[in-house]
């Protein structure tokens, strides 16, 4: 579908340059479209915690363990 839409589009274009705004246009990602993190991205979180209180939260857990 959007090949034929091309070929429609690239026959009504006046030059070259019309030919690539109109490609540039078909192909571009919807309006309001949002854009994926890039590759490797941490993704954000609300519930970030350092390193320091991993290790207690980690101890914390052992604690319980134990005591079960």
């Amino acid at each position: 579908m959007l090949n034929a839409a091309e070929a429609s589009m690239d026959m009504a274009a006046e030059d070259d340059a019309a030919r690539q705004r109109n490609r540039a246009e078909l192909y571009a990602p919807p309006k309001g479209a949002r854009r994926r993190p890039a590759e490797g991205a941490w993704p954000r979180s609300a519930a970030r915690i350092d390193p320091s209180q991993a290790r207690a939260l980690m101890a914390q857990a052992a604690a319980e363990d134990a005591r079960a």
